[in-house]
């Protein structure tokens, strides 16, 4: 691969390794998060994109290999150790012991298991939607643990520590990233 990775070639990826729809709809769930980031801090938003596009390659098919399957069919693809490295950190205490150091590095950290977190709290509003879910409804569902059980709360918590970020501000981040692509999602 000459240079950055496209989302077309992030896109093919994802399409070869993740049948499910809904693990489909959180890659681009993330990317989109990622994308809206990247914007406002003044960082490339396709980096940032494909990179949040590719982060869960492997959930499906190598699920104990969690990020390492990844870094084996990114680095075959050639794609730059930096991008590689992005993805691994996503993983850190979890099943990597890469440290997110870069803010694209914290922002995925931190914006993976919350994307998964506002999306089932958009499930269970009437609408099924992002458009009208408010940072509020995620706070009250925040609160009850047997809500999103399998949402790492502890792991988004550490992200915006780790990002010097308010929780209800990085919701209402995630809320806003999502949106855009709503449809796309089936959100």
């Amino acid at each position: 691969m000459a240079g950055a990775p496209t989302r077309a070639e992030a896109w093919e990826l994802v399409q070869r390794y993740i049948e499910s729809p809904a693990l489909c709809n959180h890659c681009q769930a993330v990317e989109a998060v990622m994308r809206a980031g990247a914007q406002a801090a003044g960082e490339d938003p396709d980096a940032w994109g494909v990179i949040g596009l590719v982060h869960d390659l492997d959930w499906e098919r190598f699920p104990e290999e969690h990020c390492r399957k990844t870094e084996a069919i990114l680095t075959e693809a050639g794609w730059p150790a930096d991008y590689i490295r992005a993805v691994l950190s996503h993983g850190w205490q979890i099943c990597t012991d890469v440290e997110p150091r870069s803010l694209l590095e914290k922002t995925l950290y931190a914006v993976d298991e919350l994307v998964g977190f506002v999306t089932a709290c958009a499930l269970v509003r009437p609408s099924k939607s992002v458009r009208d879910l408010e940072v509020k409804s995620v706070r009250k569902k925040w609160k009850q643990k047997g809500f999103a059980a399998g949402v790492d709360r502890a792991v988004i918590e550490r992200g915006c520590a780790m990002l010097g970020r308010d929780l209800d501000d990085l919701i209402g981040d995630v809320i806003a990233g999502m949106r855009p692509v709503a449809a796309q999602i089936n959100l």
